[in-house]
């Protein structure tokens, strides 16, 4: 088994599948990541079909949920009930439409998380289950990146404090990783494909050359 301090704040090359068996149970505050969503995209040797995704959803989310206190996907929408039933499922919300449905244009997207609110389990009372980020995600070499700002409102959302570990297992371009940084977040990042480790250190190292306001 790792040893925890041994692997935050780190981005791991490595198959998160693999990795993850050597994290002890419940040592991770949140898992936040956004796997692949079944659309055909090539990633590297991995093919994104539904079929994989069904075979992948199978493996990796008993092993999130095993280290994980909180577990929160993005799943997209087209196949959602490949996953496990969550405990509840946030909104993603952004006004204009941001591509079509079968349906018109598509506003919304799932999270599902996987465990109790923190605020609600902390007696802090309620707060509305939609997250509303109209900006666009920057171009930065992956085929379909999140929204910095979407990330830190999630991170806020489900509570997480600057003492939490943040796992994103499925790291892509590091935007998770870069929005715990921002927060002063504990962090690690796992992701099969060096070029994208590449740009996700990249952009940690950017950000830790800027200046700091006091």
């Amino acid at each position: 088994m790792y040893k925890i301090e041994d692997i935050i704040n780190k981005i791991h090359c490595a198959d998160c599948l693999e990795f993850m068996k050597e994290i002890p149970d419940k040592s991770i505050d949140l898992i936040l990541t956004d796997p692949p969503y079944g659309l055909n995209f090539e990633y590297g040797e991995y093919i994104d079909t539904q079929e994989n995704l069904k075979k992948l959803v199978d493996i990796f989310v008993p092993e999130v949920l095993r280290i994980g206190k909180l577990v929160v996907i993005t799943p997209g929408i087209n196949n959602i009930h490949l996953y496990p039933k969550p405990s509840w499922i946030l909104s993603w919300f952004y006004r204009g439409g941001a591509n079509f449905s079968p349906w018109g244009f598509n506003c919304w997207q799932p999270i599902f998380v996987y465990g109790k609110d923190p605020y609600l389990r902390d007696g802090k009372g309620c707060r509305p289950d939609i997250i509303e980020d109209n900006i666009p995600p920057q171009k930065n070499g992956h085929a379909c990146p999140k929204p910095e700002t979407f990330i830190k409102k999630l991170l806020l959302r489900t509570s997480t404090k600057e003492s939490d570990l943040i796992l994103d297992p499925f790291l892509g371009s590091g935007t998770t990783t870069l929005a715990a940084e921002m927060l002063n977040r504990k962090w690690i990042g796992i992701e099969k494909e060096k070029k994208y480790c590449d740009i996700a250190q990249k952009r940690i190292d950017d950000y830790k050359r800027q200046p700091k306001l006091l």
